[in-house]
């Protein structure tokens, strides 16, 4: 496929393809009649303006319906009928017809045959059809027979060669079958050349430029065309040329005559003559006119004035000039350039400019042309202005929008996170805009400014409007419905607006109890755990530096815990247990110090049995030595009723201040101590749950 589009580049001919050339379908292999079952791969074949790797997408067509849409251009097909292709955004291409014949003899021929061409036709039988013999018809009389090949040549194809084709087999059983029939049409390869010229009627010192046109056929994109010329039937060059085109430089008035061309193809070798066409070469007849490159002229920017000179011979001079109302026209250079660049536009060089062409003596001036400097617009520069550093919601805030240069008028446009604001077309190099701030109006803002000459964009400029903060909501959260002592509570309050940070404070009967900051304008939490002097209003406030705010006053009620049944229980017998407490206390200086003055130690009553019925008397062993002592305990099960302990120990009289803590080294190191627990049952109304006196008593 690149070496279709290399060869026709070679070979460019003036209009050949004006329209947009059809798509080629190529066969492979190159027949068009088949036997059932077999198959034949069609390509797509696309040139010059739809080179394959632009094509995304190619259609098939079978009878005029689409049949099946492919990414490449190559199709599979089995069935008889007419194809068509169509490459993405191109015509179709001309239908090809296939047939798939169910005949035990098949004659085979190209889809195309071209003038001068070597033509082959096929008689073919199936796999299983033996023959012995062949016998090729052209309009029903026979044209051949071949002996060692089912093959029939026909060499350089022309317009005799055009008829319907049959093939005939001889079977063994000398049985004669027929093919089907083969219609041949010899196509021209190429039209006969036109012969064009850019002027039939040059002027001298001029150029001429000759084409020779015609249109080789898109199914043969491989053949190249030659060309060359002829004038007044003189001897033609000796040599060809693949360009269609030839240029006669410096054309004089005796070149004025008759040409001809001549277009020629290689293989197969093939020539055709355009006709006459004749060339009167004119005298001079100037044409001088200036133009500037670009036609809007813009200030800083390069302009180029262009002096055309036609009809003029070289070598010529060409001169600029400036015009001055007062005073002689400037000249501004003379030089054999055509063209006068200025680098750099300045509002100066606005005015009217000419051109004159010299050849010899002779000047041929330009009409003048006026330059007008237009000036782009400058990138604007947005400057926001408030009424404070930081806005807050409900200030007048003021977008300006200014540029330093442009023609005027230019057209502003102000806009929010790239969504417009307002716009107009004002006669000055600045505007404003000005508007009312809510929460909405936080972001970043730009301008642009557009006179036509090119529109311009400010930077960014980002506006952060401060919100006010709304009243606190002070929400407290407890483990259970009823706090109580010793339970944590968590107090936390928010708002739903306000820009951050926010300080809040928490307070209980308008005494401050803590503060907090939130940085991302969520709220803030407190923990406090409760006592009895923690019960009554709560209240938080917020505050932005924009106004504090004060929550609405929550009231918090602690129930202070008296105990459970046990606790009450003990409440009313502390008297008992007094009196308890003080014989038990008798009792054990006796007990204790009676063995200490037999000289001996007290023994484990190993006899004693310890069942389940002992479980409400649980009783302590004192063994004799403090560092020794290894109390024995029954199990108390809790079920059974509330037990109170009281201890009573027996100290020297010399470390009794020591005795008041149990754990201090005096009273370890004081072997001679003893310690007993007493049992106290209490007969009470069943409870809940068993609660002990006081949860710091250490129990031993």
């Amino acid at each position: 496929m690149l070496l279709w589009v290399s060869l026709l580049v070679l070979a460019p001919v003036s209009g050949q393809f004006a329209t947009e050339p059809k798509p080629v379908i190529s066969l492979h292999p190159l027949w068009t009649t088949f036997f059932q079952g077999e198959t034949v791969m069609l390509t797509c074949n696309t040139f010059r303006f739809h080179a394959p790797e632009k094509i995304k997408l190619y259609r098939w067509y079978l009878e005029g319906e689409i049949q099946s849409e492919t990414l490449g251009n190559t199709h599979e097909v089995r069935e008889t009928g007419m194809y068509k292709c169509q490459a993405q955004d191109s015509p179709p291409s001309d239908a090809v017809h296939l047939l798939f014949s169910s005949a035990n003899l098949i004659l085979q021929a190209p889809p195309y045959v071209f003038e001068k061409e070597s033509v082959v036709l096929r008689c073919q039988a199936k796999a299983n059809t033996e023959l012995n013999g062949m016998t090729l018809y052209k309009h029903g009389e026979v044209l051949g027979v071949p002996k060692k090949t089912s093959e029939f040549r026909i060499y350089q194809a022309g317009l005799k060669d055009n008829g319907e084709y049959r093939c005939t087999g001889l079977k063994k059983d000398n049985e004669t079958i027929s093919s089907n029939a083969v219609k041949i049409e010899v196509q021209e390869l190429f039209p006969r050349p036109v012969l064009k010229a850019s002027s039939t009627q040059p002027t001298e010192e001029g150029t001429l430029t000759l084409t020779c046109e015609t249109q080789l056929s898109s199914q043969r994109p491989d053949v190249q065309l030659q060309f060359r010329f002829f004038r007044d039937y003189t001897s033609p060059q000796p040599y060809w040329r693949s360009s269609p085109e030839l240029q006669i430089f410096t054309i004089q008035r005796e070149d004025s005559g008759s040409y001809r061309c001549e277009a020629q193809t290689v293989t197969p070798h093939l020539q055709k003559q355009s006709q006459q066409l004749q060339i009167n070469v004119q005298r001079i007849v100037a044409d001088v006119r200036l133009y500037s490159r670009p036609e809007l002229v813009f200030e800083g920017k390069e302009l180029v004035l262009i002096c055309s000179v036609s009809g003029v011979p070289a070598p010529i001079t060409v001169s600029f000039f400036k015009k001055r109302p007062w005073n002689k026209d400037a000249k501004i250079v003379t030089s054999s350039e055509t063209e006068f660049k200025i680098p750099a536009v300045e509002s100066s060089h606005a005015g009217e400019y000419y051109c004159a062409a010299g050849k010899n003596h002779r000047s041929f001036p330009s009409q003048t042309l006026t330059i007008s400097v237009r000036v782009p617009v400058s990138r604007p520069v947005l400057t926001l202005r408030a009424p404070r550093a930081q806005p807050v919601v409900g200030d007048v805030a003021e977008l300006h929008c200014e540029v330093q240069r442009g023609s005027l008028p230019i057209r502003y446009q102000f806009y929010h996170e790239a969504v417009a604001l307002w716009s107009n077309s004002v006669s000055s190099k600045k505007a404003f805009f000005r508007f009312s701030l809510t929460e909405g109006h936080s972001g970043n803002y730009f301008c642009k400014a557009d006179n036509n000459l090119g529109a311009q964009r400010s930077d960014t400029v980002s506006l952060s409007v401060r919100v006010p903060v709304s009243r606190p909501v002070l929400t407290l959260r407890a483990p259970r419905a009823q706090a109580v002592v010793g339970d944590v509570v968590e107090l936390h309050c928010e708002v739903q607006k306000g820009s951050p940070p926010i300080r809040y404070q928490f307070y209980h009967k308008n005494v401050t109890l803590g503060n907090g900051t939130s940085l991302s304008g969520q709220g803030v939490s407190f923990n406090l755990s409760l006592t009895a002097e923690h019960s009554g209003n709560y209240s938080c406030e917020a505050d932005n530096d924009l106004g504090p705010q004060c929550s609405e006053a929550v009231t918090l009620s602690i129930t202070v815990m008296t105990g459970s049944r046990s606790g009450s229980v003990a409440t009313s017998v502390t008297g008992g247990l007094l009196s308890l407490v003080g014989l038990a206390a008798v009792a054990l200086l006796f007990y204790c110090w009676f063995p200490r003055k037999a000289g001996g130690r007290s023994t484990l009553d190993s006899s004693r049995n310890h069942s389940a019925s002992d479980l409400h008397e649980p009783t302590y062993y004192n063994v004799p030595g403090w560092i020794e002592l290894q109390p024995v305990y029954s199990n108390v099960n809790p079920k059974e009723g509330d037990i109170v302990y009281s201890e009573v120990r027996s100290v020297k009289r010399e470390n009794r201040h020591a005795g008041a803590v149990a754990s201090t080294p005096e009273l370890l190191n004081d072997k001679d101590a003893c310690v007993i627990y007493s049992q106290v049952k209490v007969a009470s109304a069943p409870a809940p749950k068993p609660q002990l006196l006081d949860s710091s008593t250490p129990h031993r």
